[in-house]
């Protein structure tokens, strides 16, 4: 007998955070799915580290003790700042504001490999879940019915019959452009460089939150805290590769953290990682049976730590619809072109216009701009009812209910 859409497995390129939470979200409901990710195992990189609390009540939602683990693991930052190093004026936001809103009304700061760790293992215990490293989507074909997935795996080239193709492989996604879906947006000039350090800055600024944004006449910073270490991310702009490689030297990297605080002696140094920062939207989020989703679709820069939470997002309304098409019958393209008005739509409106004003917010310079950031964000932190809005409206939360909300 010919095997039906419904006992079609969808496969998921990328067991990122993205992909890890689609699976588990389909496995959970029995529905067959292979998660392929072509490293061969889990990476630990320097990636986000915020969880803001739409995405933790999405996790939640998931079961299998994922958000409990999550909790006892990371840092609960149930406030975060806006310092000025010349003033030294200080705009906190308590986030308790918005406990009537959300479940979890704190950013959680926890390394994304972290939780996608704990989804593996809870797919590790779901029959509908298979999972395969160091296999990596090379091709595709489909039809009205149907996806045929080309794999690179360690025993050659293999193919698979799927229900859906979604990719979240992340912002490089070969499935997005053998798909011939454009990447619409901009590269900015600067790199931001991020870099991990064990010293104690709780110790020696003042009321320091685990979360901060660092306005300085000469180089603006973002400190915050995960559930391990200190990371500091500075603005940089390298013109060539030797440029590259003195930005990741130890002697810039001892400057830029001296700058920010004088400490005797040299600072321990763990990660650094310079990378691009973009602004890019796909034109569109689906094409037939494949779907895009997280960086795969949509990247804009880190300010805010919408990125990886706007993916998950994706994930959640993506997921649901694939239940209703898988379990329900319901029509496979209407299901998708609405997920591309909810998501897609979001993405150019919500997101990337708040990830490029925080940029803005933080990198003017000069004194009269800086002068009159502060003071709206210190008026604003001090007005119960402004520094509510501002928080739902950081927080995500106003975003996923607006997302929620298109017809």
């Amino acid at each position: 007998m010919r095997p039906t859409t419904n006992d079609l497995p969808v496969v998921i390129a990328g067991a990122g955070p993205v992909g890890s939470l689609i699976a588990l979200y389909l496995a959970r409901r029995a529905i067959p799915v292979l998660l392929l990710e072509k490293e061969v195992q889990l990476p630990v990189d320097l990636r986000a580290s915020t969880f803001h609390p739409p995405s933790l009540e999405m996790i939640a939602d998931l079961g299998h003790g994922v958000i409990d683990q999550m909790l006892a693991r990371g840092l609960k930052a149930d406030r975060y700042q806006y310092r000025d190093r010349r003033s030294n004026e200080v705009a906190s936001f308590d986030m308790s504001l918005i406990a009537d809103s959300t479940r979890y009304p704190f950013r959680l700061q926890l390394e994304q490999y972290e939780f996608t760790r704990m989804v593996n293992a809870a797919l590790a215990q779901l029959p509908a879940a298979d999972v395969r490293f160091a296999h990596e989507v090379t091709g595709f074909a489909q039809t009205g019915d149907y996806v045929d997935v080309q794999m690179a795996t360690p025993a050659g080239t293999e193919t698979v019959r799927a229900a859906f193709l979604v990719s979240a492989e992340g912002a490089r996604s070969q499935i997005r452009k053998l798909a011939g879906i454009d990447y619409l947006g901009f590269t900015y000039d600067e790199k931001f460089l991020v870099v991990s350090t064990d010293f104690p800055f709780e110790t020696v600024f003042d009321d320091l939150s685990w979360v901060n944004y660092v306005s300085d006449p000469e180089e603006w910073c973002v400190i915050l805290r995960t559930e391990k270490i200190w990371r500091v991310l500075f603005p940089t702009t390298p013109e060539t590769a030797d440029d590259e490689a003195r930005l990741l030297s130890d002697a810039f990297i001892q400057q830029r953290l001296h700058h920010l605080w004088n400490k005797e002696g040299d600072y321990t140094i763990g990660h650094r990682t310079l990378y691009n920062v973009n602004q890019r939207v796909a034109e569109t989020y689906y094409r037939g049976r494949v779907i895009l989703a997280g960086d795969a679709c949509h990247i804009n820069n880190p300010l805010g730590g919408m990125g990886m939470n706007g993916g998950l997002h994706d994930g959640n309304n993506l997921a649901a619809k694939l239940v209703r098409i898988l379990r329900d019958g319901a029509d496979h393209t209407a299901a998708f072109e609405h997920y591309n008005r909810q998501r897609r739509d979001l993405a150019v409106r919500f997101v990337q216009e708040h990830t490029i004003a925080n940029k803005k917010l933080m990198e003017a310079r000069d004194v009269e701009t800086q002068v009159a950031r502060q003071k709206m964000l210190m008026d604003t932190a001090a007005d119960p009812h402004k520094a509510k809005a501002f928080l739902l409206e950081r927080a995500m939360i106003n975003c996923v209910r607006d997302s929620e909300a298109v017809a």
